[in-house]
């Protein structure tokens, strides 16, 4: 069950790494469309949860302090969850799905996330244990 914990982390933290990347690749995309959700300093809001989502995803990935990674995704995805897809608020139709979908999916990674709280640390395949 080790490996599948190992290869489960991979794919997890690999996620957030990804879209990490996709922050910083596209910052100024990603900055125009949180100015659109009335982020206050959008550009900043980007870039700083481009960390968080780094920091997060290096952590999960190499279970280095995974209880302060796993804070660092669930300080990204509550806020953002209901201020970016805030599916309620929309009146397009198209719109409210995306959001939904969006939403639903973040909230699935936090309830992911709550349940790795309860693997106890260090975690196996640990780096700088």
């Amino acid at each position: 069950m080790d490996i599948l914990f190992l290869i489960g982390r991979l794919i997890f933290g690999g996620y957030f790494l990804l879209q990490a990347w996709n922050h910083f690749m596209h910052i100024d995309g990603l900055t125009g469309y949180a100015a659109s959700k009335g982020v206050p300093s959008p550009r900043a809001a980007v870039f700083l949860s481009g960390v968080l989502l780094l920091l997060g995803g290096l952590g999960v990935l190499f279970g280095i302090s995974p209880e302060a990674s796993l804070a660092l995704l669930l300080i990204f995805l509550i806020p953002v969850s209901f201020k970016m897809h805030a599916f309620w608020k929309e009146t397009d139709p198209n719109s409210c799905m995306m959001e939904r979908v969006q939403f639903m999916k973040n909230m699935a990674l936090v309830g992911a996330i709550l349940m790795l709280y309860a693997i106890e640390v260090p975690w196996t395949y640990t780096v700088l244990q």
